[in-house]
């Protein structure tokens, strides 16, 4: 059996002779680290590491030793090993070789290439992302076009529960939106054309501005931040819980059983939220306009048509539709990419409220350039 793990060190001018012997294993090396590390360093030129006493050595004692030769070299001391079997040295060959590497100091940084570098990794983010979801539009179109081929594998329960909660629920903070809008509306304008004594084109400005741009914009982001973060937890959810890996073992597909019926729910509804919505701040702006300029209500509505045309309505509720699959489409879409924790969840609901609001933003003002190109 071996002995119990010893320790000698022995002087010799500007050299030093370290000889460990016995068991030199993990439950007998304790005492012994401290007095390796406080080895002099400053008084020797050459330290060698004798092993021929050693009767049995583990990873952890080699380990020891190894970090003290390190620390030695370190220091600039040239130290030799002798002694020692074939074992003794493979254990320490393999040490060795798993060692990691040391750390290099870290660079300066600059604030100027460091910034570009965000800015880089965030663009190529944004076009991962853009084909992603150019993909994912390829998907849908695909569930579309199939759903018109087949109309009765539509589920018409699941769309017409979904047209109730994206439409119908929606009605009463939109109608409060949009009347408080009008009233908005109506009294900042009041307040500026009394100025010029025009306070009955009030009217022109409530009606063009709600229905052209207001209502339907308005209507939009108040969809995307409660219908479309909605989609994003309810499908997120499912990927968390493993039921989209279960409607694909089933045979299923996605696409088919979850989006389309949110799209095509959001697609139909949006529109109807967009003419309530138009409808409530007219009566918004009718009944700020009665209070501030005493203009009737009976004059506000005779006024209206000859100050709005046919056109200021429809061109609000043609880009409805639109801003509808965008909503769905980014919601849906963030939801499968949850990737299984509470955090990534809440992630990509932020992720999909401020996406579908910067995308509905755009596209109207995409909208209206092409609209005032073509003279509407």
């Amino acid at each position: 059996m071996a002995e119990a793990a010893r320790l000698d060190l022995k002087e010799f001018e500007d050299r030093l002779v370290v000889v460990p012997g016995g068991r030199w294993a993990v439950d007998t090396i304790a005492r012994f680290l401290g007095e390796l590390e406080s080895v002099p360093v400053e008084r020797y030129r050459r330290v060698t590491l004798d092993l021929d006493r050693v009767d049995f050595i583990d990873t952890a004692g080699a380990l020891a030793l190894q970090r003290a030769i390190q620390h030695w070299q370190d220091h600039g001391i040239v130290v030799a090993m002798r002694g020692g079997g074939k074992d003794q040295h493979a254990i320490f060959t393999a040490i060795e070789r798993h060692q990691p590497l040391p750390m290099a100091a870290e660079p300066p940084r600059n604030s100027l290439l460091e910034m570009l570098d965000k800015l880089g990794r965030a663009t190529l983010d944004v076009l991962h992302e853009v084909v992603d979801l150019i993909a994912f539009l390829g998907r849908i179109v695909v569930a579309l076009a199939a759903t018109l081929r087949r109309p009765r594998q539509l589920r018409a329960t699941s769309l017409i529960f979904h047209m109730e909660e994206v439409g119908l629920n929606a009605m009463p903070i939109v109608g409060l939106m949009a009347f408080l809008l009008g009233v908005v509306l109506a009294f900042q304008g009041a307040s500026q054309l009394q100025r010029f004594g025009a306070e009955v084109f009030v009217v022109n400005l409530v009606g063009i501005s709600l229905l052209r741009e207001i209502g339907v914009l308005m209507s939009a982001i108040i969809v995307a931040g409660r219908s479309g973060s909605a989609f994003t937890a309810q499908i997120g959810s499912m990927k968390v819980n493993q039921e989209v890996d279960a409607l694909q073992a089933m045979g299923l597909d996605p696409i088919h059983v979850l989006v389309v019926p949110r799209l095509l729910a959001l697609v139909l509804t949006l529109p109807l939220l967009a003419f309530f919505a138009d409808i409530m701040g007219l009566i918004g702006g009718g009944l700020m306009a009665w209070i501030v300029l005493d203009i009737s209500p009976a004059t506000f509505a005779e006024r209206l048509p000859e100050a709005v045309s046919m056109w200021s309505f429809w061109v609000g509720i043609i880009k409805a539709p639109f801003f509808a699959f965008l909503i769905a489409m980014i919601g849906s879409y963030e939801g499968f990419q949850v990737e299984g924790s509470a955090t990534s969840l809440g992630q990509r609901t932020t992720r999909a409220v401020v996406e579908a609001i910067f995308l509905v933003i755009a596209v109207d003002a995409a909208f209206s350039v092409f609209f005032q190109v073509v003279g509407i």
